[in-house]
């Protein structure tokens, strides 16, 4: 009783809030600016606020002359007075969390999240889920037990605020009405080694009734694998009523066919795009491709044509300025104190109405040694069409590096690649990659025509090569993505040190 009871209530919530969302998405290109206005007028008096003239500021031209794009590095000097305990800076809330990341080579960034910023994180992962519910008309899942694979929810102090990863600071924001319902404990989640800490959610997950599972996608697999292998059956089979999967963090395409095949009989998957600074999208409708853009949770965006980023003054597009199919660096402006921030991510819109987004790639992220300016989603589709023609292949993970100066021949561009089931005619699956490759590269295409580059070549590397990267890296588990495309060989030469011996 209790149960139908749970359901019924999630059904109606998740109707009433589809509708109120439906307003938000007929107005967001008019929203935006509306909220762009009242996060200026709000940190007008803030230190970054009379540097850069907020008073003056009517419109999101004003706006766009006053205050350039920045990056973690023009930040850094402002979010260090904030760590010093200095009020004011950025925003005029202090924040309330540091979500601390790894990754740059200056060391750590600590992105401010203020307890606005918080209540819109879980806004957004909360309607994800209504969405859902309302489009099933199903909330079973409310009833069963949910798993999230996430880093350590245990928080250090600086000046009265908390820092750490933004998977475990979420932790402690769990809606009351699920927390019965949660896994692992908070014991088994402040584990810091990965594989112990997943050992320790399978002893805890496997004999439960679980119904939803989120994660990132390699981090998802990696637990999957080792519940098959401990009981000999598909997850399905070891978790009869699991209904949905939710993933972000990387794109889930290239992992869907193995995860179909643990999987074993379908499950229903909601793609998200959240990350430490903001959660930007998810997918409304799990039976279409594409997330929608979140333009009412406190972040204005703007968007650059990957061609114009780097150059001094590259044009920023708003909302209702953008094209559909074209790829642009996400530039996002939030009420946690980020100013024309440029996130790192290529997005492309596939819809304007509702805007719905494809995450394609890195701006960091590329291989353009020769100029041809390789993105993460051309190298996915390429192996996606590939892998159609050889249905007998599974690649587990690839990375792609140039090699410019090889020891003989053309330079070419180097897959490293780490196969479930190996191509039997290894040529044949690098010339059909390669004839993928001219298809969704014109400037690759042109450069294999004219001979500056051979065909590309695939190095196969040993089984759980990437997994032992990772180790030897420690960046092994929780929310750590090791970067598919690479411009020089410092992930190449390591993962060579993997490779097979034929």
């Amino acid at each position: 009783m209790i149960g139908y009871i749970k359901k019924t209530i999630a059904k109606i919530w998740a109707k009433n809030h589809v509708k109120k969302s439906y307003q938000h998405k007929q107005n967001a290109a008019e929203d935006q600016e509306k909220l762009l206005l009242e996060l200026v007028n709000k940190a007008n008096k803030t230190l970054f606020g009379r540097e850069r003239n907020f008073e003056s500021i009517q419109s999101i031209q004003d706006f766009q002359r006053q205050v350039p794009i920045s990056d973690y590095e023009d930040l850094r000097p402002y979010i260090e007075r904030i760590k010093k305990g200095q009020a004011h800076i950025l925003y005029p809330d202090t924040p309330t969390y540091f979500a601390k990341t790894s990754g740059t080579t200056s060391g750590a960034k600590y992105i401010p999240l203020t307890s606005e910023g918080m209540d819109d994180q879980v806004k957004a992962a909360q309607s994800a889920l209504f969405h859902y519910i309302a489009q099933k008309n199903n909330a079973d899942f409310v009833n069963g037990k949910m798993i999230f694979l996430q880093g350590s929810p245990a928080l250090e102090d600086l000046f009265g605020i908390k820092v750490g990863r933004l998977s475990g600071i979420v932790a402690h924001h769990i809606p009351q009405y699920l927390q019965k319902n949660r896994l692992p404990s908070w014991e088994t989640n402040t584990i810091e080694d990965w594989e112990t800490k997943l050992d320790a959610i399978i002893q805890e997950t496997e004999h439960e009734n679980m119904t939803l599972i989120s994660g990132i996608p390699p981090w998802l697999i990696m637990y999957f694998e080792k519940l098959r292998d401990k009981h000999g059956k598909s997850i399905k089979e070891i978790f009869p009523r699991l209904q949905i999967i939710v993933t972000g963090g990387v794109n889930y395409e290239p992992y869907r066919e193995k995860m179909n095949e643990l999987l074993g009989k379908p499950v229903d998957v909601i793609q998200t795009f959240p990350a430490s600074e903001g959660f930007f999208a998810f997918q409304d409708d799990c039976t279409q491709e594409g997330l929608q853009l979140l333009t009412h949770h406190g972040i204005f965006y703007e968007f650059v044509p990957l061609e114009e980023i780097g150059k001094e003054n590259p044009r920023r597009y708003t909302l209702s300025e953008i094209e559909l199919y074209k790829d642009y660096a996400l530039i996002i402006t939030t009420n946690s104190g980020l100013w024309a921030y440029s996130i790192g991510d290529v997005v492309q819109f596939i819809s304007k109405n509702p805007y719905r987004i494809l995450v394609t790639g890195r701006t960091k992220h590329f291989t353009s040694a020769f100029g041809e300016h390789v993105i993460g989603h051309e190298a996915e589709t390429s192996m996606k069409n590939t892998l159609k023609a050889f249905p007998e292949v599974m690649v587990r993970e690839y990375h792609l590096a140039p090699q410019v100066n090889p020891n003989e021949g053309l330079p070419y561009h180097e897959w490293l690649i780490e196969f479930d089931t190996a191509p039997e005619n290894v040529l044949a699956f690098e010339e059909q990659l390669d004839a993928e490759m001219c298809a969704k590269n014109i400037y690759y295409k042109d450069l294999r025509e004219g001979n500056i580059l051979r065909r590309l070549k695939i190095t196969i590397l040993k089984s759980n090569s990437f997994i032992d990267f990772a180790k030897s890296t420690g960046k092994l588990g929780g929310q750590n993505k090791l970067p598919r495309l690479a411009n020089d060989r410092s992930i190449a030469n390591e993962l060579e040190k993997f490779k097979l011996n034929h």
